[in-house]
């Protein structure tokens, strides 16, 4: 699995691009957040975990990185961070209305995972699975996998995603019929749109948190960086900015009776 603590920094400063409808686009399907036991898995940095708290939320954000659990915790020191993985989460059985996960589900074991937020959830419990980021086509974009294809062999799908036969709004196909056989029915699923806007430089620290940078050795990722920066430099000044489009895939499901 990605170890995102290697690029710790670099994520927390520029994985905060949720989309401003994210919240308002679960109330108006009748999820309420106020007041609600809600845990956050692989929470990284907090972004998500932030904004549920100041929805009225009860959150308790996990993550098996302590860099990742430790920039959270300068980020909002009240809420509840534990180290913890999405197999074992060691949160308290049958007692949270809501489990969320952003960005996460495709580095988990799937099988146990499923096993462990059934196990947290209450009986009509709910499990939001989110997923978001940039798509292709704009020229920057464009520009950075030329970059990165001259240092990294293979540029494949992060995680589980890299062995799906087919994805609908990027989640796999084959998630759906998992959540299904467990005994989670998908109840929502929906994709929202969003532009992100970066500068040069914030756009090489973007793509520093990328899960193919991640892996690489430290040196090795020093060159892609400093080659992408380059290569922005020679297009566009360092005042340009780049509206970046992303998209943003929730799919809600609940526990069946």
């Amino acid at each position: 699995m990605t170890n995102f603590g290697e690029v710790a920094k670099s994520y927390a400063k520029s994985r905060n691009d949720l989309p401003d409808n994210l919240i308002r686009s679960l109330n108006v399907r009748g999820i309420e957040l106020e007041g609600k036991k809600v845990a956050d898995i692989g929470c990284g940095t907090g972004v998500l975990t932030r904004e549920l708290a100041k929805s009225g939320a009860i959150v308790t954000g996990v993550d098996p990185s302590e860099k990742l659990l430790e920039l959270a915790k300068k980020e909002n020191s009240e809420i509840i961070f534990k180290k913890g993985s999405a197999e074992e989460t060691g949160l308290e059985s049958g007692i949270y209305d809501i489990v969320t996960v952003m960005r996460a589900w495709h580095w988990f074991d799937r099988e146990n995972t499923i096993k462990e937020m059934k196990r947290i959830l209450k009986p009509e419990g709910m499990l939001i699975v989110i997923d978001s980021g940039f798509l292709s086509g704009h020229p920057v974009v464009e520009k950075t996998f030329v970059v990165m294809k001259g240092f990294i062999k293979e540029i494949n799908p992060a995680g589980s995603k890299a062995e799906s036969r087919q994805r609908i709004n990027g989640m796999p196909v084959e998630w759906f019929e998992e959540w299904r056989q467990s005994g989670l029915e998908t109840s929502d699923f929906y994709r929202l749109l969003y532009n992100v806007e970066f500068s040069n430089s914030e756009w090489v620290e973007r793509v520093a948190s990328l899960s193919y940078l991640a892996d690489l050795p430290e040196r090795k990722r020093e060159q892609v960086l400093e080659a992408l920066k380059e290569a922005l430099g020679k297009k566009w000044g360092e005042t340009d900015l780049h509206m970046i489009p992303h998209d943003c895939n929730i799919c809600v499901l609940h526990m069946k009776d």
